[in-house]
C-alpha cells in the first residue's frame, strides 16, 4: 500500500507516532497501519510507554525501534516530570518536527515534551473518554487545548470537543479508521483456526468486544435472547472476547434459560472467518469511538446492528447499511434481531451495502492519505 513520493529536494518531515503500547486493540493497528502506509517523504520514528504487546515485532519489522518512555506504573510520581524532561531533549536531538500522541496516557508526557522542544504536536482522541473519571477527563482535556491540532476519528467525538471542552472547531479533524479490506479478506480466506459450535442451522448473531467493561453491554444481547426465545424465535448468538465480566454473563444466560444456544468463544484470531460464518452482527454499546468490530462486520458484508453512540452512526445508517437503536434497550434490540431474522433478502442488501461503505469510505489508502495531508498542513509544509 505504500506509495513513493516524489517531493524531490525537500527535507524529509519528521514524525513521531506515539502510543501506548502495541498490544492488539484499534489505535495500536490504526498506528501500524500510519507506519506501513506513510510516504517515502516521512523520517518516521516511534515511541511508546511500554515496550510490550504481540504488534511490536511487526513494528520491527517496519525498520523501527521504539524509544520508550516508561510512567512506571502512575503519573503522581516524580518519574513523570523526568520523562517529560527526557523526551523533550529526545526530540531535540533528532530535530522533530511533529509528535502524534494516540492516547491519553501518552499524551501526558509528548504534549508538555513537545512544546519544550519546539515541536508540533498533535492529539488523537479516539474515544468519548467514557473510561475516565473526572480529574483525568480535565486532564486530558487540558492537554488536547495545548496541542497544535486535534483528530477524532468520529463526528460525535469532535462535538464533544467542541461543546464541552470548549475547542474551535477549525483545530479538529475528524478523521475515520481505515480498513485494509484486501488483508480482511485474505485472512476470512485462510479459514476457522479452531471449530466453532454446531448451530444445528439456527441463525447466529456475533458480538465482538472486550468483557472488561460494563459499558460493552452484553446483557442486553443476552435479555434480547431471552425475549426471543420467549416467543419461540429461535437465535444462536456468539460472544468473541473475554475478560473479568465473563462469568457473570455465563451465569446470567443460564439464569435466563438461553444458554444452550450462547457460546463464550473466548479470543479469537481468525475474526474475519467467524464473521463469515454468522448471519449478523451487533454492538450495544453505551459508549464507543469507531469501532473497529463494526467495521470488521460489515467488511464481512453482515448487516450491524449497532447502538446510536459515538462514532457508531457514522458507519450503520439506519435501514441502509444495518440498523441503529437506542442504548440500554434490550426490547429494540430484539426488535432489530426479528426484523433481520424475517427479512433475509433485506438483511443481506444491508450487507452489501455496508461492505460497500467500507470499501468506498473507509479504505487504508483514504485514511493515510488524510493523515498526509493534514501533518504536512500543521507542520507548515506545502500540500503534496
Amino acid at each position: 500500500m505504500r506509495r513513493e513520493d516524489a517531493r524531490l529536494g525537500q527535507e524529509p518531515l519528521r514524525l513521531v507516532q506515539f502510543t501506548r503500547s502495541f498490544h492488539i486493540g484499534g489505535t495500536e493497528v490504526q498506528v501500524l497501519e500510519l507506519l506501513r502506509g506513510l510516504p517515502s517523504s516521512y523520517q518516521l520514528q516511534v515511541s511508546v510507554l511500554e515496550d510490550a504487546g504481540p504488534l511490536m515485532s511487526s513494528v520491527w519489522k517496519l525498520g523501527h525501534a521504539p524509544e520508550v518512555f516508561s510512567l512506571k506504573g502512575s503519573l503522581l510520581q516524580p518519574n513523570t516530570l523526568m520523562q517529560i524532561h527526557r523526551m523533550s531533549r529526545w526530540l531535540k536531538s533528532n530535530r522533530v518536527q511533529l509528535v502524534h500522541v494516540h492516547d491519553f496516557y501518552s499524551s501526558i508526557l509528548a504534549v508538555p515534551a513537545a512544546k519544550l522542544a519546539g515541536a508540533k504536536v498533535i492529539v488523537g482522541r479516539l474515544d468519548l473518554s467514557h473510561w475516565q473519571g473526572k480529574a483525568r477527563r480535565l486532564l486530558h482535556a487540558q492537554m488536547t487545548r495545548m496541542a497544535d491540532h486535534v483528530i477524532a476519528n468520529a463526528e460525535a467525538i469532535r462535538q464533544l470537543l467542541i461543546h464541552e471542552e470548549g475547542l474551535p472547531e477549525s483545530r479538529i479533524s475528524v478523521i475515520h479508521n481505515g480498513l485494509d479490506l484486501q488483508r480482511f479478506d485474505a485472512r476470512a480466506a485462510e479459514g476457522l483456526k479452531d471449530t466453532l459450535p454446531d448451530t444445528g442451522g439456527v441463525p447466529t448473531v456475533i458480538h465482538v468486544a472486550n468483557m472488561n467493561h460494563p459499558v460493552k453491554r452484553q446483557e442486553d444481547v443476552l435479555l434480547a435472547l431471552a425475549m426471543l426465545r420467549h416467543e419461540g424465535t429461535k437465535l444462536n448468538a456468539w460472544f468473541v472476547g473475554d475478560g473479568p465480566r465473563r462469568p457473570a454473563l455465563e451465569k446470567m444466560a443460564h439464569e435466563l434459560g438461553v444458554a444452550d444456544g450462547v457460546h463464550f468463544l473466548k479470543h479469537r484470531t481468525d475474526v474475519p472467518a467467524v464473521y463469515g460464518q454468522a448471519t449478523f452482527g451487533v454492538l450495544c454499546s453505551t459508549a464507543e469511538g469507531m469501532s473497529n468490530a463494526v467495521m470488521e462486520g460489515m467488511a464481512a458484508g453482515l448487516p450491524m446492528v449497532v447502538t446510536r453512540v459515538g462514532g457508531n452512526p457514522d458507519l450503520v445508517t439506519d435501514g441502509e447499511r444495518g440498523l441503529v437503536v437506542e442504548p440500554e434497550r434490550p426490547a429494540q434490540l430484539a426488535q432489530a434481531f426479528r426484523r433481520l431474522l424475517a427479512n433475509p433478502q433485506e438483511a443481506r442488501k444491508m450487507g452489501r451495502a455496508a461492505r460497500g461503505f467500507v470499501a468506498r469510505e473507509l479504505s487504508l489508502e483514504k485514511m493515510v492519505r488524510r493523515h498526509d495531508a493534514l501533518y504536512r498542513q500543521v507542520a507548515g509544509l506545502p500540500p503534496g
